[in-house]
Order: C-alpha cells, then sequence, then structure tokens
C-alpha cells in the first residue's frame, strides 16, 4: 500500500487538486448566476415602486375630477 502512495502520490495530488478548481469554478458561476438573477429582481421591483408611483400620483390628481373627465384619463393609460 505504501509502494502505491509513493509511486502514484503526484497524481493523486494532481487529481484531488482538479477536483478543487472544478468545484470552486463551478461555485463561481453559481455565485455570478445567483447575482445575474438578484439584479433582474431588483431591477423588477424598481419598476413596479415607480409605476406605483405613477399611479397615485394620477389618483391624486384624478379625485377631484368629474366622471367623464376621469374617463378621459384613464383611457389615457388604459392599455388599448
Amino acid at each position: 500500500m505504501i509502494a502505491f502512495l509513493l509511486q502514484f502520490w503526484p497524481y493523486i495530488v494532481t487529481a484531488v487538486f482538479a477536483v478543487l478548481g472544478g468545484w470552486k469554478l463551478r461555485q463561481s458561476g453559481v455565485n455570478a448566476e445567483r447575482s445575474r438573477q438578484t439584479k433582474e429582481k431588483l431591477a423588477a421591483v424598481e419598476e413596479r415602486l415607480e409605476m406605483n408611483r405613477e399611479a397615485t400620483e394620477i389618483e391624486r390628481r384624478v379625485t377631484g375630477m368629474s366622471d367623464g373627465e376621469a374617463r378621459k384619463e384613464a383611457m389615457r393609460w388604459a392599455k388599448p
């Protein structure tokens, strides 16, 4: 057994380092993907917040309007 280890120790050490290097490379890819997804989620949240601000501003403005005026304003923002 000792003769086997003495003869093949460079290959064993190389294999161990290759596995560790591959694992580290995989983890960096996982972290990069996680970071990308977090950035996308943050952008979506910021967009929703901005849309809510716009909607709140419009709601405040139309509360004093008549029904006809409010419908006209709503038609501007409705999806076609």
